[in-house]
């Protein structure tokens, strides 16, 4: 018996085993063994398969690197209403830029160096400040920041 894993917030995932239901007084409960790898491999399916992703898709990706839809539309060069909007629209595909980008991203948060983790937090960082200003000095052979403003 297969299970529909409607928890991830996708329609398509069948699980032949690694579950177990149980009665609880509320009435059936699940048990799912190892989630968190679980999930890492559904997003790097999502992440290979051969057509645009869609906004449910989108959403499973964005929650597994822990984005919120503010920090993602900062990431992606968007909007958080746009991101929103993209969820929302669950089977409507994403293209273009924000598809490649997502898959990118997602690909390099599970199997890197966890460097690019830094890099999504640093991108969410962009366009908080409209000037900035910078003392810099020469120490030895090569220049530092000394002050930034």
């Amino acid at each position: 018996m297969a299970y529909q894993y409607t928890e991830s917030g996708l329609d398509n995932v069948y699980l032949e085993n690694g579950f177990t239901i149980h009665e609880t007084k509320y009435g059936e409960g699940v048990s799912i063994q190892d989630t968190a790898g679980l999930h890492r491999v559904i997003g790097l399916w999502l992440v290979e398969l051969p057509k645009p992703l869609n906004g449910a898709e989108l959403r499973f990706l964005r929650i597994e690197m822990d984005l919120s839809q503010k920090h993602l539309a900062t990431i992606i060069g968007s909007t958080e209403q746009t991101v929103r909007r993209w969820e929302k629209a669950r089977n409507r595909p994403i293209q273009g830029t924000a598809d490649r980008m997502m898959r990118a991203l997602y690909t390099e948060y599970v199997g890197g160096d966890g460097s690019v983790r830094r890099v999504v937090d640093r991108l969410a960082e962009l366009n908080q400040i409209d000037h900035a200003t910078a003392k810099l000095h020469k120490s030895g052979p090569d220049w530092e920041v000394s002050c930034a403003a």
